[in-house]
């Protein structure tokens, strides 16, 4: 969990998951470590915030069926960028200030979990009195297994359309994902140095399906979302989703789609409550 591969001396995302980076001096973890743009000490080691759902296996295989695939199909490699379909669940709570959510492969194995990360106790506060979830910058992580931090995403505060910044492992950023429009059928641009690469888009207005789509029209991923029972849906913000990606794509776009579907429910629809909780943004 706390490899570095090598890496020279620099900020990257903290493994602990306890901030949004923490340095790294060439050999060791350090006890610097940030939290949007403001910093710390906080000495390393520990143990990192786990992500754990224990949702039932049968539930998890419940969701791939209900999201039409088909059982026993396209085989993957076990972890997060080899699987073809892939189960995110967020873990139920009454009162959501900081959103978790587990994944797993379509036979019910653990491979990986979005945590939220770099939350002040203030920030927690405010978010707990008040509908200000907009106004705020959000950072997640995306560890896999071994909780190797493997991607990082941020949503900035945002008045109308919803943006995500995606970066690797490493700190650096893969692309982006920026809102369209804000009537009608959600569309995000998927961008890469500012160059369109690809696109996510809602197949209703409520945004509960999407179609993933390449530069030139192609789909090459899904997800969809799972209908999770009605008091689970009255009494708490969780939601499900099956992400199928249709082939093996070339990075960063693997990436990138990777980040649109864990985005759904943790970078991108912070603010989605009241009349407008079916939909994606907010």
């Amino acid at each position: 969990m706390t490899e570095t591969g090598g890496h020279a001396p620099n900020w990257y995302p903290d493994p602990w998951g306890r901030h949004e980076h923490r340095y790294f001096d060439g050999a060791n973890w350090s006890e610097h470590i940030a939290s949007h743009g403001r910093q710390g000490t906080d000495p390393p080691g520990g143990v990192a915030r786990a992500v754990t759902v224990n949702r039932a296996t049968v539930k998890v295989q419940r969701d791939v069926q209900r999201a039409g695939v088909q059982a026993g199909g396209a085989q993957g490699g076990g972890t997060l960028f080899t699987e073809p379909v892939l189960v995110v669940n967020q873990k139920a709570k009454l009162i959501e200030i900081n959103q978790e959510f587990a994944i797993y492969d379509q036979q019910g194995r653990q491979v990986g979990a979005v945590r939220q990360v770099g939350q002040s106790a203030a920030k927690k506060v405010m978010r707990f009195v008040a509908d200000v979830d907009q106004f705020m910058t959000h950072k997640f992580q995306v560890v896999d297994s071994n909780g190797q931090v493997v991607l990082a995403l941020t949503r900035p505060r945002k008045f109308m359309k919803s943006r995500i910044i995606v970066e690797g492992g490493n700190g650096q950023e893969l692309g982006q994902i920026v809102q369209q429009n804000v009537i009608g059928k959600i569309r995000f641009a998927l961008e890469v140095n500012g160059q369109q690469i690809g696109s996510l888009n809602g197949e209703n207005w409520r945004a509960w399906n999407f179609n993933i789509q390449d530069h030139t029209g192609r789909e090459v991923a899904r997800i969809t979302k799972t209908w999770e029972g009605l008091a689970k849906t009255m009494f708490t913000q969780a939601d499900n989703y099956v992400v199928q990606l249709h082939e093996q794509l070339p990075q960063p776009l693997h990436s990138i789609v990777l980040a649109s579907a864990f985005g759904i429910d943790t970078a991108l629809k912070q603010d989605a409550r009241g009349v407008n909780a079916g939909g994606l943004f907010g």
